[in-house]
């Protein structure tokens, strides 16, 4: 079966943005930059995202360029005769079902949104209404599964038609259309009445946050953010690096691609602080930031459906960017797995995530007494931790390993693969890093994951 690829290095950086963009540099970034001290937390988040990122996601597009595979066989392709890396083809595939289990179910509340904000759903209602809404929702198993089931349907057409017609065409105008509609959201909320205090708590360098938080603390949540928001580890980024050639240097795309997802996730702070602040409301955290605490701004804003409904649509497309990259890569696996033809593996992947997104629909309601974490957690809660406090960093620890040892891969043909091309060089000095203390800095993001849940 032919292989295809992508047709410009402009289609490989966007699309590979698009599925590190996601709505975690919505609703988790601008709100933890204002917590831990503006300007000076995204300092110390973008050195720890060159530190923790850059190598990882380096070693993952290798493996995808040199092997020309999914994870389903790139380490079957390269690993040396005898060896065991391939096995974690089995890891990665599961990381990125899990992850669909309910980020569909999550972007299918961005189209909801989306909808409700355009036909005037929330007009009138003061915050106890917007409230409801949201409540409503999470009780109505039909209407998100309904929406869940477009999101399904809507993302894995675009892979249907296939990797240059769907997945390349669409995807990189997508992403095109996000940024400005970024642009255009950010000015609004900059030009707004009062918007300066907003980007004063935003952006101003605030040393005493850092310090009254504790040193310890803000510098783990940039860790963990740097580390998490590009979803590395389940070959989801490395089945984009097996549809490129060899004209550049890997490093300089994934600085490329870094630059980006971090512009998404400073601009959306850009969008929201201002905004909030400008009508005297709190941001929050979390879903309640997008589904209850922006629709009352909108509320208060001239001409506010018009600017929540661009933005519902602009996390529209983050959210559907993301879905459409990993459907891509569990469609590739699975191709490369049993051979079968790739419209054939989609008719039976669309049926197969729609019937495993549904505990997580139910497990706002109906499964609402499974509280598998915890009091007050749910089933999106455990899907959401076996993916980014097991198999995200686990995963970043195999593909590291893998590139770095001489029991897998191995440094030098790393960076030969690397290094193939025009660009930016993986810096050499690092080899002593990427091999002995990195993998060190990723368990310890592991631990802290379950320290964190046993001492909640």
């Amino acid at each position: 079966m032919e292989r295809e690829n992508f047709s410009s290095r402009i289609s490989f950086i966007l699309i590979s943005a698009g599925c590190a963009i996601g709505l975690g540099n919505v609703w988790r970034f601008p709100y933890i930059t204002g917590l831990y001290g503006g300007a000076s937390f995204v300092l110390i988040y973008l050195c720890f995202l060159l530190m923790l990122g850059l190598p990882i996601m380096v070693a993952e597009f290798a493996v995808g360029r040199a092997s020309v595979r999914s994870a389903a066989k790139s380490f079957d392709v390269l690993e040396p005769p005898g060896s065991k890396w391939h096995w974690y083809k089995y890891g990665a595939i599961a990381g990125n079902i899990i992850l669909m289990m309910f980020y569909t179910t999550v972007s299918g509340w961005m189209l909801y949104y989306f909808y409700k904000m355009a036909v005037g759903g929330f007009v009138g209602l003061d915050a106890d209404g917007v409230g409801q809404i949201f409540g409503a929702l999470l009780n109505d198993p039909l209407t998100m599964a309904l929406n869940m089931v477009i999101i399904v349907l809507l993302c894995f057409g675009v892979c249907y038609l296939g990797v240059k017609a769907g997945v390349e065409r669409i995807t990189k105008n997508m992403m095109a259309c996000l940024l400005i509609l970024m642009i255009i959201l950010a000015v609004n909320s900059i030009t707004l009445p009062n918007s300066a205090e907003g980007l004063k708590y935003y952006l101003y360098p605030d040393f005493n946050k850092v310090m009254e938080h504790g040193v310890r603390e803000v510098v783990f949540a940039a860790m963990g953010q740097s580390f998490f928001t590009l979803s590395l580890g389940i070959g989801a980024l490395a089945i984009f690096g097996s549809y490129i050639g060899k004209e550049q240097r890997l490093t300089g795309e994934a600085m490329w691609i870094m630059a980006l997802d971090t512009l998404v996730a400073i601009i959306s702070g850009l969008i929201i602080f201002p905004a909030c602040f400008s009508f005297g409301i709190n941001p929050g955290s979390g879903p309640n930031l997008l589904f209850v605490t922006l629709p009352n701004v909108f509320n208060a804003m001239s001409g506010g459906r018009v600017w929540g409904t661009l933005f519902f649509l602009f996390m529209l497309f983050a959210a559907m960017s993301t879905v459409i990259a990993v459907f891509e890569n569990i469609t590739s696996c699975i191709c490369d797995l049993t051979g079968w033809e790739r419209k054939r593996v989609i008719r039976y992947n669309i049926v197969a995530i729609i019937l495993l997104s549904l505990p997580c629909v139910l497990g706002f309601n109906e499964w609402s007494k499974f509280q598998p974490l915890g009091e007050g957690s749910c089933v999106l809660d455990l899907e959401d931790f076996l993916v980014s406090n097991n198999l995200l960093p686990l995963g970043s620890l195999v593909y590291l390993t893998f590139c770095t040892s001489r029991y897998g891969w191995g440094w030098d043909k790393f960076i030969t693969e690397a290094d193939t091309g025009e660009g930016v060089r993986f810096p050499k000095w690092i080899r002593f890093y990427a091999t002995y203390i990195l993998p060190l800095v990723v368990l310890y993001i592991f631990a802290n994951g379950y320290y964190a849940l046993f001492t909640k």
